[in-house]
């Protein structure tokens, strides 16, 4: 037997008639009938609300003003579709039984649908969080959980001293000489190498009286925090910020980070380089922008993508849940 999916609102004369149609074709077409009220779920809302009463059989739909005639056409293709894919695919009744029943997956399914952005959130500020903790355990003594979380994030970035915060000490950066930050210590004064040892730099934590660097380098704060910056706006929007165009993603996304990222690679490549290639380093204040920014607008592209696959997720799992509920609970209780 067929099933058709009625969407619907409360006190709509045009439902009510559609729906008329249906229980008096029910006896030359025999059907499921599912209703879904649009008021009960936001995105059908969104969807039909200009559009009800909404008829959906299979691949075939009719919506606002249709006749009895055109349920009848709908109705019997839909019939004959269903009787030929039984006659040359013994699977096809087993399979959609099975789509049809409820798992834990569905209800996770569900859920996840409605909450995906609460979850993103929280994963973003616990990344973003944990680097934070490192020097917090360092200067309360409690050493061996701050290294663990030095070393979890060691290999997802470079921990370079010299382009990390460092909290609880004299200055919050030490930057190399070649950044020309005044007004503060640098980092060959520091450690009074020159030229700069990476190696010890990325293994630098640090100490007391300059403090303890933030496990994850300044770029990369600045990145997650753009990121869940974003997500917090968007799901204060309830996900209705429209996602930002590719080109506007990479000119003001992609290409400062990429410029200000790659021109510093020959300072650090120490080789002797012909004199026309530049030698940079860039500023914590730099870092933290363009890494900010890639942050921010990488998320506007995702998320909003993220959202559109979402709502086709909701659509369809709302359509399972309330056949299950009015049908098969119903048949289960013949």
């Amino acid at each position: 037997m067929i099933s058709v999916t009625f969407y619907y609102q409360k006190d709509c004369a045009a439902c009510q008639a559609a729906e008329q149609l249906l229980d008096e074709l029910q006896v030359d077409f025999p059907h499921k009938l599912v209703k879904i009220n649009i008021d009960d779920e936001p995105i059908l809302k969104e969807e039909f609300q200009n559009l009800v009463p909404v008829v959906q059989i299979g691949p075939y739909r009719l919506s606002q003003t249709f006749t009895r005639q055109d349920l009848q056409a709908v109705l019997g293709a839909a019939r004959d579709r269903s009787s030929h894919l039984e006659r040359i695919d013994e699977g096809y009744v087993d399979r959609i039984q099975k789509n049809r029943r409820i798992t834990g997956t569905d209800r996770f399914t569900r859920w996840m649908s409605h909450h995906y952005m609460v979850l993103f959130n929280f994963v973003v500020f616990l990344f973003v969080g944990l680097p934070f903790l490192a020097p917090v355990l360092m200067k309360s003594g409690i050493e061996v959980p701050g290294k663990v979380i030095y070393s979890i994030y060691s290999p997802l970035c470079h921990q370079l001293a010299f382009r990390s915060w460092f909290l609880f000490g004299e200055q919050p950066y030490y930057p190399r000489a070649l950044a020309n930050v005044p007004g503060v210590i640098n980092y060959e004064q520091l450690t009074n190498e020159n030229p700069v040892n990476v190696w010890e730099a990325r293994s630098f934590v640090g100490n007391d009286q300059i403090g303890y660097k933030v496990a994850l380098c300044e770029r990369d704060v600045a990145i997650y925090g753009g990121i869940l910056l974003f997500g917090l706006i968007f799901a204060a929007s309830k996900q209705r910020i429209k996602g930002v165009p590719w080109y506007v993603w990479i000119l003001v996304g992609l290409v400062p980070i990429g410029l200000d990222g790659v021109s510093q690679l020959p300072s650090l490549a120490g080789l002797n380089l012909p004199f026309w290639i530049p030698m940079r380093e860039s500023t914590p204040l730099l870092r933290s922008l363009t890494g900010g920014l890639f942050g921010f607008f990488t998320a506007w592209y995702i998320y909003p993508l993220i959202e559109e696959t979402m709502k086709e997720t909701r659509r369809l799992i709302v359509r399972k849940f309330a056949y299950h509920t009015q049908v098969q609970s119903g048949e289960a209780t013949d």
